[in-house]
């Protein structure tokens, strides 16, 4: 909302420039700036190694890191803020190690750098359905909408699970639940896991609701409006998606109405929270960030709330599972699973998935899925020298 304005497409894509030319491009980063900071605070980010990086961080927030480096403010804001509240979360109370892990994966662990690949249709059209063809055409039984209510380990080693119509004993389960769904299930089902795991899965917490509306208007934005903007400062408004850049569906709805199609996040919202006001005041700072849509006709709109994603919260990676659990019929797999790996939220839920399916796999002697990473530690030998100076 000052009005720097950066940009994550022309930073170079080979690591390490990544990070340097992130410092060295964006307007945050003046030399008064970087003669401000503390170099040596800073290291950690050189050399990131997982697991080890929790060990080192999870005890900090990922303000208190940032404030420990003496990071410019504005750099607090454009950059990091939104990659802490991509987490659902408060930067005051999201774990370093979340924030530090995730500049390694973008900046210095990837060459794919902070450009992603999205589908050219809604997911429906372009993934799910697709993919429950193919798993029917597998003789898959596919059952949306019909809540698990509890597990029950057999003692021949395999599962009773209760929907609520039918109960069906299986030889393996993998319960890729969000935080609440795992907690609810697992409260209900006494048998499973052991004490210490079980009490673990009881302390995950579910981070703060968020909003999005998708408002589709009845003239387009400007022409040169990027197809997705991250924001801070702008009140609850985390980011504006301009979906007929780049969604098949909302291109053809506006290319045949002249409009547009715009959607609106809002992260970690009070839950406490007049939704309606929330609404109103995104719509508001919408009108703030692209004048032109404050004359627009809004033709049709849709607000979805969700509280439904894991909270990362200072000093909480001891309490999320593994992939393995106590029970070796039952995996656990999403993205707030421990997997040892350099990946985040979604990339940790697909990862999980592949790991979880592997381990159940070697139980019938089946080859599972060859996974590729990220390095699991920092890339460029020259920078982990440097970090260990800080581990001193």
């Amino acid at each position: 909302s000052s009005g720097l304005h950066d940009s994550f497409a022309r930073v170079p894509r080979t690591p390490p420039l990544s990070a340097l030319g992130f410092v060295a491009l964006s307007p945050t980063f003046g030399l008064r700036d970087l003669a401000r900071m503390n170099p040596r605070a800073a290291l950690p980010l050189l050399d990131v190694r997982v697991p080890e990086v929790y060990d080192r961080l999870d005890s900090i927030s990922a303000h208190d890191f940032l404030t420990r480096i003496r990071f410019p403010e504005a750099a607090h804001h454009l950059a990091f803020e939104v990659f802490s509240r991509s987490f659902f979360a408060d930067p005051r109370e999201l774990s370093a190690a979340e924030l530090v892990l995730m500049f390694h994966i973008y900046f210095l662990g990837s060459s794919e750098g902070l450009l992603f690949d999205v589908p050219d249709e809604p997911f429906p059209t372009a993934l799910w359905d697709p993919l429950q063809r193919y798993l029917a055409g597998h003789g898959v039984d596919v059952r949306t909408r019909t809540p698990v209510r509890q597990v029950r380990p057999l003692p021949d080693g395999g599962l009773d699970v209760t929907t609520d119509d039918r109960t069906t004993r299986y030889d393996a389960l993998v319960l890729a639940l969000d935080s609440g769904g795992l907690r609810r299930v697992v409260g209900a089902s006494p048998e499973l896991g052991d004490a210490e795991w079980r009490a673990g899965i009881e302390r995950l917490r579910t981070a703060p609701p968020f909003l999005v509306s998708r408002l589709w208007l009845d003239r387009p934005v400007a022409y040169d409006r990027p197809g997705f903007l991250g924001t801070s400062g702008f009140g609850p408004l985390d980011n504006v998606s301009v979906l007929d850049r780049w969604e098949g569906e909302a291109a053809r709805w506006a290319r045949r109405t002249r409009g547009s199609v715009v959607e609106l996040h809002a992260y970690a919202v009070a839950p406490d929270a007049d939704r309606g006001a929330v609404q109103a005041e995104a719509l508001r700072q919408l009108h703030r960030i692209y004048p032109e849509t404050q004359s627009a006709r809004i033709v049709d709109e849709r607000h979805e709330w969700r509280a439904d994603c894991p909270m990362f919260p200072v000093g909480g990676y001891r309490d999320r599972p593994g992939v393995r659990s106590p029970d070796p019929a039952v995996m656990v797999a999403g993205d707030m699973v421990r997997t040892g790996l350099p990946v985040a939220l979604m990339e940790r839920a697909a990862t999980s998935g592949f790991l979880a399916a592997n381990a159940l796999l070697e139980r019938w002697g089946v080859r599972g899925q060859t996974l590729w990473t990220v390095p699991r530690a920092g890339r460029s030998a020259a920078l982990r020298r440097l970090a260990a100076l800080g581990a001193d």
